[in-house]
């Protein structure tokens, strides 16, 4: 396993549409496997294939770990919303690729998706609580969308600011 770097905001691949995973092999598994523990690592609770610049449609994901639990990491891949409840959520949300920034967003409650595991298995679930907010805001990545891309668009482009100019200081490093 390996760390990989995490994309900042604003950068043009976390804007662009992932493409679907056609077959599950080793190298698939070794990108979950290095996935997880960048999210883990970062600390985060999710982790989607084109914050590490792999244009693929596959998340990781462990809300488990923020309770002090288990871990009970997870690897989605071409995950696919199937249902959404009426009932909406408000989260106060963040994302590593816009670290340090949070807003809340709003969001349906619970979300039944539908994935394929990475020994190629079908299947499907229903989240609730902090693991809806998490694997809605993981497939957004998937689609070339931002948790920024919810709020007004002054306060999206104060964090924006904030981000060129983080990402300014670490080039100097």
């Amino acid at each position: 396993m390996a760390l990989r770097n995490i994309l900042i905001h604003p950068d043009p691949r976390l804007k662009k549409v992932a493409t679907p995973v056609a077959n599950v092999g080793d190298v698939l598994r070794r990108l979950a496997d290095d996935m997880l523990e960048t999210m883990y690592d970062a600390p985060g609770i999710g982790l989607a294939a084109p914050q590490v610049a792999v244009m693929k449609r596959m998340i990781v994901m462990d809300c488990a770990k923020e309770d002090a639990g288990t871990p009970e990491p997870m690897v989605l891949i071409n995950p696919q919303v199937v249902w959404t409840s009426e009932e909406r959520n408000v989260y106060d949300e963040g994302c590593l690729s816009i670290p340090e920034q949070y807003a809340e967003v709003e969001r349906p409650a619970e979300v039944e998706v539908q994935w394929m595991d990475v020994d190629g298995k079908s299947k499907r679930e229903r989240f609730d609580g902090l693991w809806a907010t998490c694997v809605q805001h993981e497939i957004d990545h998937l689609e070339g969308k931002l948790f920024i891309d919810y709020l007004k668009p002054l306060k999206r482009q104060m964090i924006t600011r904030k981000m060129q100019k983080l990402k300014r200081e670490m080039a100097r490093g």
